[in-house]
């Protein structure tokens, strides 16, 4: 296996696992990223320089469209994952995993912007990148588990589907 064991916490035989301190550090993270965004954004205001340069009419908007993207797409991320048991393991594909293989982080990454968007802190920016950075190494480290358990399924998988950003045009196969 390409993971060390005692880095993997196992939720049911149906699902691969995860980074066994991905959840407590996702949990640090997001209290740091609060606690910092709070502060500075709402009363010392030392890193908020540009806020003002934009309306705040704009902020909620576009803040409030990348929440319900967010929350959206965890919720049906979530379903897919958990919501059922499967017959077979597999590789899912399905819903929002055929447009982005990692729709949960993705959706943290996009609820933590949503509230820098809405109350601009550019230390608030620099917990997100930290935020961002530890997603990517646990979405890397899962999809290693991925690798060994389905191999060229999930290869394919790779291949066919964007790790955050989906595509605007499909990609054509060359036979």
């Amino acid at each position: 296996m390409a993971s060390n064991n005692k880095s993997i916490k196992k939720h049911s035989d149906d699902l691969t696992g995860e980074h066994k301190f991905g959840d407590t550090g996702q949990l640090i993270t997001f209290i740091l990223f609060l606690i910092v965004w709070i502060t500075d954004g709402f009363f010392l205001h030392y890193t908020t320089v540009l806020d003002k340069y934009i309306p705040l009419a704009a902020q909620i908007s576009v803040a409030t469209i990348l929440m319900l993207v967010a929350v959206l797409m965890a919720r049906s991320g979530m379903k897919i994952v958990f919501g059922k048991t499967r017959e077979k393991p597999g590789v899912i594909r399905e819903g929002i995993f055929g447009i982005v293989r990692h729709p949960i982080y993705l959706s943290e990454i996009l609820f933590y912007l949503s509230l820098i968007i809405f109350k601009i802190s550019l230390a608030a920016l620099g917990i997100w990148i930290i935020a961002v950075l530890f997603l990517h190494y646990l979405s890397r480290f899962e999809e290693k588990l991925l690798l060994d358990r389905f191999d060229d399924d999930y290869r394919r998988y790779m291949k066919d589907v964007p790790m955050y950003f989906p595509r605007l045009i499909k990609k054509k196969e060359i036979h």
